[in-house]
């Protein structure tokens, strides 16, 4: 179980869970609701598309207690920095919330983002007062950038979008961890609970998961392992996590056993 004293803090607000939890592509809403639940997650993201009344699939806003988990909309499909601007005012319009996960993905082969237009619309908005948490390549010099804009966090990517390929770019997301002066929560690529273990053993403050859970063969139970696999992670990094070294050594004394001096 986390521990409670152990907060995720992110623009003042406070989340016991280091799991937030992407809605896309489960087989049916009550199973994604399920997956959430068994998850502990306290911030599910929710594509704008997928949150409208009358939607042909249904209102996913209908299966997620908003008492419970914080709704963050995310500004999926915006092509540069107008469109998921014009997306995050929807979002306020409609009344889902001030706060926006931002993500500019101009090609839709790969969907990685698009930095330049992430940072332009990161700027605009937060001067609008929306809590920006932006998806961002794995950049150190791009994550700071828009900590000083004023982003409530950094989203790096493990690896791209529903690839399952786990931390890919670990080495720059050490980096980012060093210097973040905002949480750092890992997104896209994680596939398996040790991938998350693995982010918050080195210092990621949080993870997004959503392929993952959503395409298992048993979701709800995938959403239970990914909870564990974050505690353990955190924990561990509380605990602190010993260097690696390049040569054995053993872990009891050899020095006065079989006659050895």
């Amino acid at each position: 179980m986390a521990d409670a004293t152990d907060l995720l803090v992110i623009a003042g607000r406070s989340f016991r869970s280091r799991l937030l939890v992407g809605t896309g592509k489960f087989p049916s809403l009550e199973c994604m609701a399920k997956a959430v639940e068994a998850s502990g997650s306290e911030i599910v993201t929710v594509s704008l598309r997928r949150a409208e009344k009358g939607a042909a699939s249904g209102n996913i806003l209908d299966y997620l207690d908003p008492s419970r988990v914080l709704i963050l909309p995310n500004t999926s499909g915006a092509r540069d920095a107008e469109e998921a601007i014009r997306l995050a005012r929807l979002s306020r319009a409609g009344g889902l919330s001030d706060w926006i996960k931002l993500e500019v993905t101009p090609h839709p082969m790969h969907l990685l983002p698009d930095p330049v237009e992430t940072l332009k619309a990161a700027e605009v908005l937060v001067k609008e007062g929306f809590v920006v948490l932006p998806y961002i390549h794995a950049d150190p010099v791009l994550a700071r950038r828009l900590a000083e804009a004023g982003t409530a966090t950094v989203m790096p990517l493990g690896s791209p979008i529903g690839s399952n390929r786990g931390l890919r770019t670990g080495d720059a997301i050490r980096l980012i961890v060093e210097e973040a002066t905002v949480p750092v929560v890992v997104d896209a690529g994680l596939g398996a609970p040790s991938h998350a273990a693995a982010a918050l053993e080195m210092g990621a403050d949080a993870v997004l998961v959503n392929t993952a859970i959503a395409t298992a063969e048993d979701p709800v139970a995938m959403a239970e392992a990914f909870r564990l696999g974050v505690e353990a992670g955190r924990r561990a990094f509380r605990a602190g996590v010993p260097s690696e070294k390049d040569r054995a050594e053993a872990s009891s004394p050899l020095t006065g056993f079989l006659g050895r001096p």
